[in-house]
């Protein structure tokens, strides 16, 4: 019998992201509960202590704020309203934390509870000269995404300033997409120098700005805080299924093209042959899981975003456009068209 498992969604949020977008429409003089409404954001839905935001409603609810408000840039003000708290308890618990490098530890690692994307995960990178603070990619860039960039990669530098509560001293911000036209607009926000085209979304701090300790620092609180973050975290974690796992692991390395069962096997920290054997136990094959996952993204791809079909096979990695076609019509017995077609007609 076949394992079945969940679609594969594109990601999601927790709600106190939506508190940035909305304090940052209101800096610019507009109503943000009527566009909140819109999304079928109520102040109930946002006190739901485990509601999440879908990635693409986030999306369209970025765009849609950039919109009202007519600045191009306001992701660099989503990013500068910012707060600690709006990461939920991954964030308060970064509050307390000793230095500015174990703040920005505890933000990277805690990420699963607050925010998960298909794509990727935040890295926080040590060496012996500093850091790097790294956002993945989640090109091909347009105007629905270029703001998430900015505004997490502005959001972590407004987050370690609360912690140490001074200026901090930043080497340099590398952004991947070419500079837009409101380049000038990100040295209101930051003093260091900004790369556009580069091969990573990230920031540079040097170790003495890692150093920088916080006023507000209570040892007891936080290794009590840390104890609860683990604990959620291996709740999360435990969860899921071997599919499940793989399905997640499978996601962010089609992009580079056709991944090996021993490229997953390396990530869970298993043989081939005993990941293939569990697969099977389960009633399913890698290729299976392949497939799967390449169609619930694509119908994920298709449904709740605007990127064309040769976004979409490059994103899945696909030769080309048409392989993805005939790929999709062999899944949904249907193209993708036909299928997008169908989704805005019931819409």
């Amino acid at each position: 019998m076949k394992t079945t498992r969940p679609s594969m969604r594109l990601g999601d949020l927790s709600m106190g992201f939506v508190h940035s977008i909305a304090a940052a429409i209101e800096q610019h003089q507009h109503c943000a509960a009527q566009l909140l409404e819109r999304f079928e954001l109520s102040p109930e839905r946002l006190a739901e202590p485990h509601a999440r935001l879908s990635i693409p409603r986030y999306m369209r609810l970025g765009h849609a704020a950039t919109q009202l408000t007519g600045n191009p840039a306001l992701g660099l003000v989503i990013g500068d309203k910012s707060a600690l708290h709006h990461l939920g308890l991954a964030g308060v618990t970064a509050a307390q934390a000793p230095t500015l490098r174990a703040a920005a530890r505890c933000i990277s690692r805690f990420e699963p509870l607050y925010a998960q994307n298909y794509r990727g995960a935040s890295q926080f990178i040590e060496d012996s000269e500093g850091a790097w603070f790294s956002f993945y990619s989640i090109a091909p860039y347009n105007a629905y995404n270029r703001f998430v960039v900015e505004s997490v990669l502005l959001g972590w530098i407004s987050h370690l300033r609360q912690v140490c509560q001074s200026h901090i001293d930043i080497d340099l911000l590398q952004i991947e997409y070419p500079e837009p036209s409101y380049a000038a607009v990100f040295q209101q926000y930051l003093d260091c120098p900004v790369e556009f085209n580069a091969e990573h979304n990230r920031i540079r701090f040097n170790q003495s700005s890692l150093a920088l300790s916080n006023p507000q620092h209570c040892s007891s609180t936080w290794h009590a805080l840390l104890e609860l973050c683990e604990e959620q975290l291996a709740l999360k974690t435990r969860s899921y299924s071997l599919v499940e796992q793989v399905a997640q692991l499978l996601a962010p390395l089609l992009k580079q093209g056709e991944p090996s069962i021993d490229q997953v096997a390396q990530k869970l920290q298993l043989p081939a042959w005993t990941l293939r054997r569990r697969l099977a136990a389960q009633g399913t094959q890698f290729r299976q899981l392949v497939n799967d996952t390449r169609f619930d993204l694509a119908s994920s791809y298709i449904r709740d975003t605007d990127l064309t079909f040769s976004e979409i096979s490059w994103l899945l990695g696909f030769s080309s456009p048409e392989a993805f076609q005939r790929a999709f019509k062999r899944w949904a017995q249907q193209t993708p068209g036909e299928f997008r077609h169908a989704v805005v007609r019931k819409a």
